[in-house]
């Protein structure tokens, strides 16, 4: 149960990391609201990771949050900030998988 409070709580870090890209590009009140939007994802990502962390170890816990949260926000900004997709940052975003997914594994 605690794996999926942490992925919940990295893909809530996705959201407000593409709440903060869209904040950049609005202004007046949509702004305003894509802010709130922000404080909320963040507020809810930090109470879940909390959560997490009750049994999992900080570490790992902290380590796969932060990847899913890094490769979210690369594919939404590749998919909807239209940033470049080349080789060598979908290669190094993979190796993040790979890795957060080894860490996984080998933690009971």
């Amino acid at each position: 149960m605690n794996w999926i409070l942490l992925i919940i709580a990295g893909l809530f870090e996705v959201a407000f990391a593409a709440c903060l890209g869209k904040f950049k590009e609005t202004s007046g009140s949509v702004a305003t609201y894509w802010f709130i939007g922000f404080l909320v994802c963040l507020t809810i990502s930090m109470v879940l990771l909390v959560k997490a962390t009750q049994s999992l170890p900080i570490g790992t816990a902290y380590a796969v949050w932060t990847g899913i949260g890094a490769v979210g926000t690369v594919l939404v900004g590749i998919f909807i900030f239209k940033e470049p997709a080349d080789f060598w940052r979908l290669f190094f975003i993979t190796t993040l998988i790979v890795s957060i997914v080894g860490l996984k594994f080998v933690t009971n």
